[in-house]
């Protein structure tokens, strides 16, 4: 019968706490090889490509890769293939642009992208605005919805002091030389025009309404597009219709802004995004 081999103790890297000893098992020879093989990839990679950080930039690499100029690339190659419709998306009217069914659909979905990038973070995603931010999908457009007043209003911005051509109106802070009490029912007459708030029209009101308000909202509260005054008879309201809403716009104005975004935009996105706000089915 054959001896059974002696078992023995294994060696220890002469290491000890608390009185475990660390056993002296090498790491396998192809784990090691594997190992150096890598350590020998990286130091290529950073001698091939950009690796090392520097205070402007990066180490550039033999190679001179750069993830950026591939980028760059395709947006060029793209550019490059979608230029003849950018030439005539400038060229043709902008009533038309719809109406030419490549162009139109080219103007639509460059636009959507225009929009999402830009314009969303105030008017939604949806276009639906919020308080503030003008709801974009229903019929009451306090400058013009045609798709011309829509490109007018994005290219020379609303209260922007970048564009002297900027769509400008002032509503004054009555505040300052009316009443607590006569805007009160100043709000309430306002209320009436609409029928919001179960308000009526009284004496009163409609006195303080003629004497202060109807140069710019008319005398029949519809408002005046050419002043940027808006209508008062129907039930879209930018800073909300409760009364508490109301009497602040009176009190205190509002001076909302809009960018200019003529030289930010190029002339077709502006064109594109003004197409696609107008297809949404609000405007005119």
């Amino acid at each position: 019968m054959a001896k059974k081999p002696e078992k023995k103790e294994p060696t220890t890297t002469g290491h000890s706490w608390d009185g475990v000893e660390e056993f002296n098992n090498p790491l396998p020879r192809w784990w090691l090889i594997t190992f150096y093989l890598t350590i020998i990839w990286g130091i290529g990679y950073i001698i091939a490509y950009p690796a090392i950080p520097l205070i402007n930039g990066a180490t550039p690499g033999l190679l001179g890769y750069s993830s950026r100029a591939e980028v760059q690339k395709d947006i060029d190659e793209v550019n490059a293939r979608n230029a003849p419709l950018v030439e005539r998306v400038n060229q043709l009217e902008l009533a038309a642009i719809a109406g030419d069914e490549e162009v139109g659909s080219f103007a639509v979905n460059g636009g959507r992208a225009v929009f999402a990038t830009f314009c969303s973070q105030c008017h939604g995603s949806g276009a639906a605005g919020a308080l503030g931010y003008p709801n974009l999908l229903d019929n009451d457009w306090l400058w013009g919805g045609t798709v011309e007043d829509i490109y007018e209003t994005i290219s020379v911005g609303i209260r922007s002091d970048t564009n002297i051509d900027t769509r400008f109106s002032q509503m004054p802070a009555f505040g300052e030389f009316l009443s607590k009490e006569e805007i009160g029912v100043l709000a309430q007459e306002v209320s009436a025009f609409s029928g919001i708030n179960g308000a009526s029209s009284t004496e009163e009101g409609a006195l303080l309404y003629a004497d202060n308000c109807s140069a710019c909202h008319a005398v029949d509260g519809t408002g005046d597009r050419f002043q940027g005054a808006p209508n008062l008879t129907d039930a879209i309201w930018l800073y909300g219709s409760n009364l508490a809403a109301l009497e602040k716009t009176i009190t205190e104005s509002r001076f909302g802004v809009m960018p200019a975004w003529s030289g930010r935009l190029s002339e077709s996105q502006i064109r594109q995004a003004s197409v696609y706000i107008h297809s949404l089915g609000g405007g005119e």
